[in-house]
């Protein structure tokens, strides 16, 4: 093989090589596994079949056991937002940040928290912190997205 050659195959297969390390490596996020808790296990499932009331009580219980789990104040977060409690939603879903700044899942319903309280920019923040988040895209970038596209057709924009 010719020196330029070879450098053109030594450039394509260290790419190759780091793409294949990206696809392999676990995500920089922090993870974002249901604990392992009954009651969490069962407020998800509440929460999947929309009993947002339901799942409540479990999820505190969750809380009361885990007080440091992100995923526990995100579920929190998304069912006190369901049932129109904002400001509790708000404070779970800070929490959940705290805990886990890149958290996808609390990102995006934080967002979509901001829509339903009027201020787009902090959902766009959101929306932000999720493209750095997602390096190749996710479904919570896509989602939160799709919201904001929704509310600014809405208000004319």
């Amino acid at each position: 093989m010719k020196p330029a050659g070879l450098g053109v195959f030594l450039s394509t297969m260290a790419a190759f090589l780091f793409c294949a390390a990206v696809a392999a490596a676990p995500s920089s996020d922090p993870p974002q596994s249901a604990p392992a808790n009954p009651d969490y296990e069962k407020a998800a499932a509440l929460i999947e079949a929309e009993k947002f009331a339901e799942a409540l009580p479990l999820l505190r219980k969750a809380e009361a056991a885990e007080p440091d789990s992100a995923d526990v104040h995100n579920y929190l977060g998304y069912a006190l937002r369901k049932l129109k409690n904002y400001d509790a939603a708000l404070k779970h879903y800070k929490i959940a940040l705290r805990l886990a700044p890149k958290h996808r899942g609390a990102n995006e319903y934080l967002g979509e928290l901001y829509l339903v309280l009027g201020d787009l920019e902090k959902a766009e923040e959101r929306l932000a912190v999720l493209d750095k988040a997602c390096l190749f895209g996710c479904e919570e970038y896509t989602e939160l997205k799709d919201a904001i596209a929704a509310y600014k057709a809405r208000l004319g924009q």
